[in-house]
């Protein structure tokens, strides 16, 4: 009685050409990899607000009691939050579109901790959730799509080639 091997589904081996997920990043690197990407991310969202939305920075750097710092203290804000992105979210980018789609999902997420809620309590005003709809708010939830667009797909860039 002659034996048959069972079919199996075709397995990715060495040298197909296919790719997968890389391994993933330990904590530490995660959270650098993460704040660098954060980093890039801000200098383009600063630059939006900048334009849009001028006095924004000088608010952000009176959080800390000194306007004039304003441009430090986002770039410092966004490095802690690209750092968290690393550490919570590396293990599930797999993909130049899970890093997109995570990204805007995380600036979501930051455009109603920040502008919503953590920043007007640190200013005294209480939350500002019947704000969201805002035509600044809306504006504020362009840019930290921006922001996590560019941080998602940074994350992805930079992790590939360190």
């Amino acid at each position: 009685m002659a034996t048959t091997t069972p079919l199996t589904p075709l397995r990715p081996t060495a040298g197909m050409g296919i790719t997968t997920r890389p391994a993933a990043l330990d904590p530490v690197r995660g959270a650098l990899v993460g704040a660098a990407a954060g980093v890039l991310g801000g200098i383009v969202f600063g630059l939006m607000m900048q334009v849009m939305m001028p006095p924004m920075i000088g608010m952000i750097g009176s959080l800390v009691g000194a306007p004039g710092l304003g441009w430090l203290v986002h770039l410092a804000i966004s490095a802690l939050i690209g750092a968290g992105f690393g550490v919570t979210l590396a293990r599930l980018v797999s993909g130049w579109g899970t890093a997109l789609g995570l990204g805007l999902a995380y600036g979501f997420v930051w455009w109603i901790l920040g502008p919503l809620l953590f920043m007007p309590i640190m200013m005294g005003m209480g939350p500002q959730f019947g704000m969201a709809l805002s035509g600044d708010m809306l504006m504020s939830l362009a840019g930290h799509l921006v922001f996590g667009a560019i941080t998602g797909t940074a994350f992805k860039a930079i992790a590939e080639r360190s």
